[in-house]
Order: C-alpha cells, then sequence, then structure tokens
C-alpha cells in the first residue's frame, strides 16, 4: 500500500531553517508530481511547493518563494522541503501529498 513517512519538523527561531523529507513507498515514486501541503491552526490546507516527477519542474506559494526549495531524489524514494528564513506565519503541520494518498504530517512551529 503507499505510505508517506514525513520527517523534519521541529521548532526553530525565527530566521532560522529547516529540511523536512518525506519518504514514499507502494507505488513508482519516479512517475509521480510530489507536493507539500501546511494546515494552520484555524486555516484550510494550502499548497506550498509542488515539483514534477523528474524534478524539472517546480512551483511555489507566492508566500514561501525564494525562501523555500522542493527538491526530490528518485533513486531514494525521497522529496525534500529546504526551509530557509522561516518566519512565525510559517507555523503549520505540513504534509507531503501525492494524488490521493497524504502523510501523517509534521509539525513545523517557528517562534521565539
Amino acid at each position: 500500500q503507499v505510505q508517506l513517512v514525513e520527517s523534519g519538523g521541529g521548532l526553530v527561531q525565527p530566521g532560522g531553517s529547516l529540511r523536512l523529507s518525506c519518504t514514499a513507498s507502494g507505488f513508482t515514486f519516479s512517475r509521480y508530481v510530489m507536493s507539500w501541503y501546511r494546515q494552520a491552526p484555524g486555516k484550510e490546507r494550502e499548497l506550498v511547493a509542488r515539483i514534477t516527477s523528474d524534478g524539472g519542474a517546480t512551483t511555489y506559494a507566492d508566500s514561501v518563494k525564494g525562501r523555500f526549495t522542493i527538491s526530490r531524489d528518485n533513486a531514494k524514494n525521497t522529496v525534500y522541503l529546504q526551509m530557509n528564513s522561516l518566519k512565525p506565519e510559517d507555523t503549520a503541520v505540513y504534509y507531503c501529498n501525492t494524488g490521493f494518498y497524504w502523510g501523517q504530517g509534521t509539525q513545523v512551529t517557528a517562534s521565539s
């Protein structure tokens, strides 16, 4: 069965960095677009970044452009989200996604 397992969340001071990882299994990872979403308390889930199957094209939410970078390693069945210059408004649960499948989420908190 399809599994998406996120890791790398945590508490960081504003201006700090974190790298999230999502390791996939149960499907041919290299054939699928992968995305990161986030959901803050009281808000709807929103798309953060997306990457094509070969990693050749990426899309970002305006709020994270220039600060976040999505990448993938198809040999490791893993997609990453490098988050720099984190702001308090980046605080949310971050989810890995492909199609109808979601990971369990990892909490990211940017706070002093």
